[in-house]
């Protein structure tokens, strides 16, 4: 099957998805579409073991689509800069020592305690694997999507600082989870004693600081064109080619991308609504980014429930996907903690803002794309199974309970 008939076929599930959802199941859009693709997937292996034919073309086209490249390569650049266009600095600016620390020492220490935590938890099931292979897990599993869980958090009323912590976290630790993982595999690849600590350090510095200063280059260049015209087709084309051409060069040149898109949006998103655009251009802009947003991620969330069609069920497996759901949760909060304490005297944090920041940070199509990036001898077919359940966990049973946790942790306050 060619590309065009693939993609074709995904746009026309998602659309039969995203209707039967909407019509009936009634669940957050992204949440919905998710498990309106796993109960077709799980349908799918039934009917698969009855006509073998048809599973093994099924399988063979979702391997075909490559998810990895699509979401690292394509998809990824498009959704962080519609994250970030529609992103306030100003809120940003007052969460800014939190969200940093967040988004930085949090996914480190977030990856290390996992890595720790599923390196003893598989010798105690007598199936030892290298630590340097774990903590490649814990960083493919640090990063968090605020997709699914922000509009439950919009239609209940949640604070805005609390929106702001979850949105200015995910957006940035999704690229410093990238480079992180990124110097691991590099490490597991070569050898930790191929690689000094200069090098480890400065490999982070070109990726974290080339990325920041290549996005607000482009940025600012983007945001000086449109300033220079009044045409909103021309100024939507221009938006396009910020993000396809900044996430090309930061690629090129070794620079995380993920970070140099999400600083090109929050320029644009924020400069341009007051000194660039026309009411038409920003009217039209922001329609064109939040559709383009919904489409991606209604296409993003049917892949994630197809893929398990080339995850590897095996019992083992699935038991310690099913274990590694509590240690990433236990690790998150620990994480989020020590953010959450320095600052609160600070800054007017919301009730057990740990907790809600736990349970509300959902792992999403990030993760296993990472997931898919491992050699085979990483034991990625173990870490793929592992990454999938904790995201399908994450997804369907945080994504669609936060709204009813965050109300009893607002009434017990209240009280």
């Amino acid at each position: 099957m060619d590309l065009f008939s693939i993609i074709s076929s995904i746009t026309f599930l998602a659309a039969v998805f995203a209707y039967f959802n909407t019509r009936f199941l009634k669940l957050p859009f992204t949440i919905g579409l998710m498990v309106m693709a796993l109960i077709f997937t799980i349908v799918l292996l039934i009917f698969g073991s009855f006509i073998p034919d048809l599973l093994s073309e099924a399988k063979a086209v979702v391997h075909e689509l490559d998810f990895k490249s699509l979401l690292l390569d394509v998809m990824l650049s498009f959704l962080l800069f519609a994250g970030a266009l529609h992103t306030k600095l100003d809120l940003l600016k007052v969460n800014r020592g939190p969200i940093l620390m967040l988004a930085t020492l949090g996914v480190l220490l977030s990856a290390l305690l996992v890595g720790y935590a599923m390196y003893y938890l598989l010798i105690l099931f007598n199936y030892p694997v290298d630590l340097i292979y774990c903590f490649l897990f814990g960083s493919l599993i640090a990063p968090t999507d605020p997709i699914a869980v922000l509009g439950i958090l919009k239609q209940i009323g949640a604070p805005k600082n609390l929106e702001t912590k979850i949105v200015g976290e995910s957006l940035f630790n999704d690229g410093v989870g990238v480079v992180v993982f990124l110097v691991l595999l590099s490490i597991a690849r070569e050898g930790l004693d191929q690689i000094s600590a200069i090098d480890i350090a400065t490999l982070f510095a070109e990726e974290i600081i080339g990325g920041v200063l290549l996005g607000f280059a482009f940025g600012y260049v983007a945001f000086k064109l449109m300033r220079s015209i009044d045409n909103y087709e021309t100024e939507v084309i221009i938006t396009i080619a910020l993000v396809m051409g900044v996430y090309s060069l930061a690629s090129y040149l070794h620079f995380s991308g993920p970070l140099a898109v999400v600083v090109a949006g929050l320029l644009v998103g924020n400069k341009s609504p007051d000194e660039a655009w026309s009411k038409t251009s920003q009217l039209y802009i922001d329609k064109f980014w939040e559709l383009l947003d919904v489409f991606l991620n209604a296409i993003l969330f049917v892949l994630i429930g197809l893929e398990m069609l080339i995850v590897e069920l095996n019992g083992f497996y699935l038991l310690i996907g099913f274990i590694a759901i509590p240690i990433g949760l236990a690790a998150r909060y620990i994480a989020v903690s020590g953010p959450v304490l320095i600052f609160k005297k600070h800054l007017n944090f919301a009730p057990k803002t740990a907790f809600l920041l736990t349970w509300g940070g959902l792992r999403g199509g990030i993760s296993i794309a990472l997931a898919l990036s491992l050699d085979e001898y990483m034991q990625r077919e173990l870490f793929l199974t592992t990454t999938y359940v904790v995201v399908v966990f994450s997804i369907i049973v945080q994504g669609l309970s936060i709204g009813k946790v965050y109300k009893k942790v607002l009434a017990s306050e209240a009280s």
